[in-house]
């Protein structure tokens, strides 16, 4: 059976209460799409409302502690996550490990802890510019992976979504070819380690500058299987046609 598409919006420190009618008009229509599932990620104070809001969404945190609980001023722990209503974390994004400092090892942490709470987790690669440019994207990667990913999981529940850092926002995107290589690379890795559940039930998302415009031929990639879109998750308007571009594939 093929994996199905699956979108999902990080939409990162943005949103406030007046926001939850952009995602009530997001999953309102992406029910018109049965093939792909759909989720959002919105802001820890938003978790509560767009539950309540939306009845049966697949709502998500965009990062937790490692600790179940503790003396940890500002941070969330997975099984808060879940207590808001919470189905889904993200871990390991470049924005938590370029400006946080998180490692590999913490990484895996997080997604220890996640996967711990009942939650599904999409875990975050993908290699600067410099690292690009020098031609060891790959290597770097499969480092990443091998260093954060977990041994021991529901490959139904954890989603690899590999998003170079110098395409997060910046309207760069990567060749199909290049988007190709590294999910072949990485499905590969998985699969030697894991064995066919890394095949057969693991999900891979591109992520990075992901629009409207570019998405169909993306995410029609091999070894793609779908996208975590951060700034054009925001609206509807922009949102949608990435669904709809999924829909097709």
């Amino acid at each position: 059976m093929a994996r199905r598409k699956y979108v999902v919006g990080n939409w990162k420190m943005n949103g406030v209460t007046a926001s939850i009618a952009d995602a009530q008009a997001i999953f309102a229509a992406a029910g018109d799409h049965a093939g792909v599932d759909v989720a959002i990620c919105p802001p820890f104070t938003l978790i509560g409302a767009m539950v309540a809001a939306v009845p049966g969404a697949e709502v998500g945190g965009q990062d937790c502690h490692s600790a179940v609980s503790g003396a940890f001023t500002g941070s969330v722990a997975a099984p808060m996550l879940a207590d808001a209503g919470a189905s889904l974390v993200i871990v390991g994004h470049s924005e938590r490990r370029e400006g946080c400092g998180e490692s590999d090892a913490d990484v895996r942490a997080k997604a220890e802890a996640g996967l711990g709470a009942g939650l599904s987790v999409i875990l975050c690669v993908g290699e600067p510019c410099e690292v690009r440019e020098s031609g060891r994207a790959i290597d770097y990667v499969l480092a990443q992976i091998a260093g954060s990913v977990p041994d021991d999981f529901d490959a139904t529940r954890l989603a690899i979504a590999y998003e170079p850092i110098w395409a997060i926002g910046t309207g760069l995107v990567p060749t199909v070819d290049d988007v190709a290589a590294m999910h072949g690379a990485i499905r590969g890795a998985l699969a030697a380690r894991f064995g066919g559940a890394a095949e057969e039930d693991m999900r891979l998302l591109y992520g990075g500058s992901v629009n409207g415009d570019n998405a169909c031929e993306l995410l029609g990639a091999g070894d793609v299987d779908g996208a975590l879109v951060g700034g054009a998750s925001l609206t509807a308007a922009k949102f949608l046609p990435i669904v709809a571009a999924a829909a097709k594939l």
